[in-house]
């Protein structure tokens, strides 16, 4: 009869240790859950971001390349216009045929 009165406290001790270690594992589940949901929706923002500025790089290299060709259609107008000097010079000419 001490037998059964020593293991009943065992036994109820031992039941709230596991309710406690289910309760710890039951929490550390939803911890975990959470910290999944949040990766996820991180890494979909994360790819949202470097989606946009993919754009943004696509869009600054072809504004880029606009403005090279536009240059270079403006380098050479300028190599066929007279610069001051030459047409100075030919002032200078003209001037001496003209006395």
């Amino acid at each position: 009869m001490a037998e059964a009165y020593v293991q009943q406290p065992f036994s109820s001790d031992s039941a709230g240790k596991i309710r406690d270690v289910e309760e710890k594992q039951r929490l550390l589940k939803d911890r975990v859950l959470l910290i999944g949901q949040s990766l996820i929706e991180e890494r979909d923002r994360t790819f949202k971001e470097l989606q946009e500025l993919k754009k943004n790089v696509t869009s600054v290299k072809e504004d880029n390349n606009r403005i090279k060709e536009l240059l270079e259609r403006v380098v050479e107008q300028l190599n066929g216009v007279a610069r001051k000097e030459e047409l100075a010079i030919i002032q200078r000419q003209l001037d001496l045929i003209r006395k």
